[in-house]
C-alpha cells in the first residue's frame, strides 16, 4: 500500500519542519519513504500504513502545516 502526501505550506528546495517531522513518523514505522519535488509517499505494509498515516497528520500539524493533501492507493 502506498500513501502520498503533500504537506502545505510549500518553499521550494526547503521542505520545513512540518514536512521532516512526518518523514520521521513514516521512517520510524519502518516504511519506505520516497520524497519528491511536490509531495511524499511512503509504502508498505497496509497496516502499518494506515496505522502510521494518524501520527503522520498529527507530526504535520503539530509542526506548522496549514493543509495536507493525502491519496492511498490500495493497489
Amino acid at each position: 500500500m502506498t500513501a502520498e502526501f503533500t504537506i502545505e505550506p510549500f518553499v521550494e528546495g526547503d521542505p520545513g519542519p512540518h514536512v521532516l517531522a512526518a518523514i520521521e513518523v513514516a521512517e520510524s514505522a519502518g516504511l519506505a519513504v520516497e520524497i519528491g519535488p511536490f509531495g511524499t509517499s511512503v509504502s508498505g505494509d497496509p497496516e502499518v500504513v494506515l496505522s502510521t498515516v494518524d501520527g503522520i497528520l498529527r507530526a504535520a500539524v503539530a509542526n506548522g502545516a496549514t493543509r495536507i493533501s493525502l491519496q492511498v492507493n490500495t493497489g
